[in-house]
């Protein structure tokens, strides 16, 4: 059996797209990426656990948990702004982690739409003048 063979396609063509994404970003773009695929794993986690599939509700808060703990590693100091960002890093991270075990939808409703808040201020905020 080769390895395309065990694994999802579209998995597959999601790795591509991300690997081929992040190459050459520069770090704004990276959080906004970072951003956008918190987003879409908090969104798959939902459906998923609507439909009562609990294999993809579980890929789902794992990639959540890999784009929120690229989030906390890029976050710069200690002081000001950093810390803000580090403490509600933190807080986004042991909801989902709390979401592990005992899944509540309302929680992970609450996370996503408060990153999709936040993107879109990013997005608003990046635009030339």
């Amino acid at each position: 059996m080769t390895l395309l063979a065990r694994h999802n396609p579209q998995d597959a063509y999601r790795r591509v797209d991300f690997d081929a994404r992040v190459t050459g970003c520069d770090p704004m773009e990276l959080v906004g990426l970072c951003y956008e695929h918190l987003i879409a794993a908090l969104g798959s986690a939902l459906f998923a656990h609507e439909r009562g599939d609990n294999a993809t509700k579980s890929k789902a808060i794992t990639r959540a948990l890999s784009a929120l703990t690229a989030l906390q590693l890029g976050v710069n100091g200690n002081e000001g702004v950093a810390a803000a960002l580090r403490q509600f890093y933190q807080a986004a991270r042991q909801a989902v982690l709390d979401s592990v075990l005992t899944f509540d939808p309302e929680q992970i409703s609450r996370v996503r739409a408060d990153f999709v808040d936040i993107a879109s201020a990013l997005v608003v905020n990046a635009k030339p003048n």
